[in-house]
């Protein structure tokens, strides 16, 4: 009887044994994660987004204008194809060839903008909006700045020499210069004094002007007179027409004219020459001066086709960053100087409100 005790007693532990262990495994198993639920929660992650893929384009057409030798634009600008491909890349457009034409004529790169046949062009301002309804301008190329830009002839005057400046500007003047001559430092000390000019001034002094088809030599000179005093150069009653800015300045240096149309920086081009060639005796900044500033002449533009079937707005868009990168880069600055640009900013179509103006008096002087 005694061993039949000490067996249930030993029966009825191990029966509380069993059960403790089998509620802790219990326990376990409701408390404590499984290995495969452990590696669910450490993996677990948050949906991504849907990764949008960039838009392919098969062809880009880039025209430019045969200002250069064509085949010296075509090897100058070879590099552009990749370039603008990487930029198009990381601005989402795949785009599968970049090709570069020179056109026969600065009309037939305008001509392929409005057909479509062009996507991109990069044209003068003048080409621009004589193609306006079938282009559009999204950029203007920039070049180095100079320290004068005043509309007031005094005020270059009193601060010669004009000189570079690192900023970039988008516009560059045209300027009348007056010479030595007793008629042109007459006009130069009227102009310093304050006094305004008026035409019998500048009629009764010798012009010197380049060919009519000249932007700064004839254009917006003839501008500057119809909007001054409602005249233009056909007006004038002495003009010579010059073969070369070179010629043009010889000429005032001699007193054979008293005044000349040019470019803004021109007097910095023939600073050297005009103590050596032209044998004067002081610089050309003691010897001339200013007493005329014509309007703002825009630069270059980059422009896009209106009727370019791959053309829309996220496209001009990304066209625009993508030049704007290249003129910021060191191996983009080597391509475009081809064409003397510095870089490039955001243009609107009414910058170009002066080149109309321009544009639609040379038809009527023609």
């Amino acid at each position: 009887m005694r061993k039949l005790g000490l067996l249930s007693v030993a029966l009825m532990l191990l029966f509380v044994l069993a059960a403790c262990g089998n509620e802790g495994t219990a326990n376990s198993s409701n408390n404590t994660p499984s290995a495969n639920n452990t590696t669910k929660t450490e993996n677990a992650t948050v949906p991504e987004e849907e990764v949008k893929s960039n838009k392919e384009i098969e062809k880009l057409s880039v025209g430019f204008v045969p200002s250069r030798d064509p085949a010296e634009i075509v090897t100058a600008t070879e590099p552009l194809k990749e370039l603008l491909t990487k930029e198009l890349a990381g601005l989402g457009y795949d785009v599968g060839e970049v090709e570069i034409t020179v056109g026969t004529s600065y009309e037939a790169v305008g001509e392929g903008l409005s057909a479509g046949t062009v996507d991109v062009g990069l044209i003068p301002g003048g080409t621009y909006v004589l193609y306006d309804d079938g282009a559009e301008v999204i950029l203007t190329a920039t070049r180095d700045g100079l320290s004068n830009d005043s509309d007031n002839p005094a005020d270059w005057n009193k601060n010669e020499p004009t000189a570079p400046t690192t900023n970039q500007a988008t516009s560059y003047r045209a300027i009348l210069v007056a010479g030595p001559s007793d008629k042109g430092k007459a006009l130069a000390a009227k102009v310093n004094n304050g006094e305004a000019l008026t035409f019998e001034d500048l009629n009764n002094v010798s012009w010197n002007v380049m060919s009519s088809s000249s932007p700064a030599g004839y254009i917006y000179p003839a501008l500057w007179l119809k909007e001054n005093f409602s005249k233009t150069i056909t007006d004038l009653s002495q003009v010579v027409q010059a073969d070369s800015y070179a010629s043009a300045f010889a000429r005032l240096a001699a007193g054979q004219t008293d005044v000349l149309v040019t470019y803004a920086d021109a007097r910095r081009d023939y600073e050297e020459k005009w103590t050596t060639e032209f044998t004067r005796t002081a610089s050309i900044w003691e010897e001339t001066d200013l007493i005329g500033v014509m309007p703002a002449i825009y630069n270059d533009t980059v422009s896009v086709s209106k009727n370019s079937e791959i053309m829309d707005e996220s496209l001009k868009t990304a066209l625009e960053q993508a030049f704007i990168n290249i003129g910021n880069s060191a191996e983009g600055k080597e391509v475009i100087a081809i064409y003397s640009h510095g870089g490039y900013q955001v243009a609107t179509d009414a910058d170009y409100d002066n080149e109309r103006k321009a544009q639609e008096l040379v038809q009527q002087l023609k």
